[in-house]
């Protein structure tokens, strides 16, 4: 191999990735393009290059479907119903959701109802003999979970491994070897595989909730010590599971009379998951003395643990090479695996990850190996830095787009999920509709929505999609992707809610406001106090149409219902939501509940405002209503308002007032006048 380049030369700017990475290459899907170029870096054999010779095809007599042929073709003729929820759902009308919150929660109850069944039928299980289904479910009859071999053998010892008895197994292998019994290497790496898999711990039953158990401070590896020093710890780092101190792999692993490479690969593996990365490269240096090579699944986890190995840039990046090197020299063969590893540590490398990413990528293209949607999740992190100084190199997400339209991808690494999520947020960073809706077209090309994660990550990719089209399109193309994402695909949170919210006032057309509502209660986000008084004052900023302020001052009578302070996390008045409220019934026309919602400020410690007290006085005006006006100067005057003098003057202006309502208003002047007074005063 020859030496690696110079950071410099390697991260040189590429503003068209394109013309690096795009290059004609065998080995691709039909139909797809290449994003890379033909350099050799990391002294890996080359895949044979295919000949001219014409190929005979061969028609064949049967064709074999598989099982669900039928059901995929039926499938493949319906669309998706934006109006229903869930099919998971919806076997119980009763248990549709309506809110994210809800969502989870009857999610988790029927897979809560689903263990309780499993662990009935496993605890009992001569309770469930009869099989009625024709053909057979295994699946769904007991599982054997108790051993039927009792006596001290070997073949009880592979019992209590298939079965996955961590004690148990241990126990009785330590049986066997004070009993002079040779355990047999086969099944000796086959306990270590049990040990290491699940860290020497009984692995939970599916139909349990899994246990966590703090480990005593005693039993945390240095490895993990140096790991948390200068970090805040967490609460997760006290419940995990780690490789404690001369546990029972390791003893194994000493007792067992001969070792081959699977055994070290084994405990190798074991050591990296549970974090004793030191104790995993000292594992490996001795099958490297040995004379031993590791597989590749064992590079795959030294690969990953270069993280937690190094801490400066350079030297993480000196150790990815120097791994994939040792695979060549030992001539092990890499896979998608060992790629992706190598690209999700470079992204902690700085830039000079970038060079190497390409390198990488050539040799990806080398070997025939196809990248999967965690390659280009890992490319575009070491590509884009949305908080680097410099312009970061956004071009690289145009060169990936075009590389996987139309592809349809199968699961083929654990972090394929994240990849739909983080270009989502690369596009909105971006505010770039276009690429947006490029990249949600990439989500529908066939089964490629599978890869999307759990329902929280949907919700993170959706909220993103949702925020851009609120943010770039027409209020007519928002409300189609709202009737299209809700409720059947997306439960908006009080952000997304927002986002529509500014659409509708951005376009003029807040006479959609109180269908919204009716969705923010739906939504469960009706006890949320800034969405609440961004609603009200959306609709008393301005002053529209009488028929309009009818039915604004309906909404703010429902919003109105909203707010119950016995109830715990409801929303409590403020002085601003106290005045919006009271605008907006006046502005309705609901005279009575506005003067009933002056008696609030009251009871709830709140002042009005002066702006308030204008409206009320411009409504008594236009009604004529001069018992209106007195009694709203009396009411300035019991909260000792500044204005309460104006408020007098301008009544007296505006109506004609008997001697007795005169005289009333002036002792309420005067007494307004000496309270303003002394607490000037005491100011002073």
């Amino acid at each position: 191999c020859s030496a690696r380049p110079s950071p410099d030369k390697m991260a040189a700017p590429c503003l068209r990735l394109c013309r690096r990475l795009l290059g004609p290459g065998a080995g691709r899907r039909p139909g797809a393009r290449g994003i890379y170029s033909t350099s050799h870096f990391l002294c890996q054999s080359a895949a044979p290059k295919q000949t001219d010779s014409t190929e005979e095809i061969v028609i064949p007599r049967k064709k074999t479907w598989d099982k669900l042929a039928v059901l995929q073709a039926l499938a493949a003729t319906v669309n998706r119903d934006h109006t229903a929820v869930h099919y998971q759902f919806q076997d119980d009308p009763y248990l549709i959701p309506r809110t994210s919150p809800e969502f989870r929660l009857y999610a988790l109850s029927r897979g809560s109802g689903c263990n309780a069944a499993k662990y009935i039928v496993n605890t009992y299980p001569h309770l469930f003999q009869k099989d009625f289904a024709e053909p057979s479910i295994p699946c769904l009859l007991p599982e054997q979970t108790e051993p039927l071999i009792n006596e001290v053998s070997v073949d009880a010892l592979k019992e209590r491994i298939r079965l996955r008895k961590v004690r148990a197994s241990v126990d009785l292998y330590d049986q066997l070897v004070q009993a002079g019994t040779p355990v047999p290497l086969e099944i000796a790496n086959t306990l270590l595989d049990l040990l290491c898999v699940y860290g020497d711990k009984e692995p939970p039953r599916e139909d349990q909730l899994e246990p966590r158990e703090a480990e005593d401070e005693g039993e945390v590896t240095a490895d993990f010590q140096k790991k948390q020093r200068g970090r805040p710890r967490k609460a997760s780092d006290l419940l995990s599971v780690t490789w404690r101190l001369d546990n029972n792999a390791e003893r194994i692993f000493n007792l067992m009379p001969e070792r081959n490479e699977y055994s070290f690969c084994t405990m190798i593996r074991g050591m990296i998951k549970y974090g004793a990365y030191t104790k995993a490269m000292n594992m490996y240096t001795d099958l490297l003395n040995n004379r031993m090579k590791a597989d590749v699944y064992t590079f795959n986890a030294l690969i990953s643990a270069v993280l937690e190995l190094k801490e400066m840039y350079n030297e993480r990046a000196d150790l990815i090479l120097e791994l994939l090197k040792q695979m060549a020299e030992q001539k092990v063969q890499p896979n998608l695996l060992t790629f992706n590893s190598a690209l999700k540590s470079l992204r902690k490398c700085g830039s000079i990850a970038r060079g190497l990413s390409l390198q990488i990528l050539n040799e990806m293209k080398c070997l025939n190996i196809e990248p999967s949607l965690a390659t280009f999740d890992h490319l575009l992190a070491i590509f884009y830095k949305p908080a680097a100084a410099s312009r970061p190199h956004t071009d690289i997400i145009f060169e990936v787009f075009d590389e996987i339209e139309g592809t349809h991808f199968e699961p083929r690494d654990p972090d394929d999920v994240n990849f739909f999520i983080s270009a989502m947020r690369l596009c909105l960073d971006l505010k770039d509709l276009e690429l947006a809706y490029r990249l949600h077209k990439i989500l529908e090309t066939g089964n490629n929505w599978m890869l999307l994660g759990d329902s929280y990550q949907q919700s993170i990719y959706y909220g993103r999609f949702f925020n851009i089209v609120c943010m770039m399109e027409s209020i007519d193309v928002v409300l189609k992707w709202y009737k299209t994402l809700i409720p059947s695909l997306y439960y908006p949170n009080v952000q997304g809610v927002k986002d529509l919210l500014q659409a509708l006032d951005t376009e003029n057309q807040l006479h959609l406001i109180p269908n919204i509502w009716k969705d923010i209660r739906q939504l469960g986000h009706s006890n949320k106090q800034d969405l609440v008084e961004e609603v009200l004052e959306l609709m008393s900023r301005d002053k529209h149409s009488p028929e309009l302020q009818v039915t604004f001052a309906d909404c703010a009578l429902d919003i109105k219902a909203a707010y119950k302070p016995e109830q715990f996390r409801s929303v409590q008045w403020t002085a601003t939501s106290l005045g919006n409220v009271t605008v907006l019934f006046l502005r309705g026309g609901r005279t009575q509940d506005a003067w009933g919602m002056l008696q609030l400020f009251k009871t709830n410690n709140r002042v009005p405002g002066k702006e308030l007290l204008d409206e009320f006085l411009d409504h008594a005006k236009e009604s004529n209503n001069k018992a209106l006006a007195l009694d709203l100067v009396k009411l300035a005057g019991a909260f000792s308002l500044p204005a309460t003098s104006e408020l007098f003057d301008w009544v007296m202006k505006e109506f004609e007032l008997t001697d007795e309502e005169k005289r009333s208003l002036e002792d309420l002047d005067a007494t307004s006048s000496d309270s303003s007074d002394s607490s000037d005063s005491d100011q002073e």
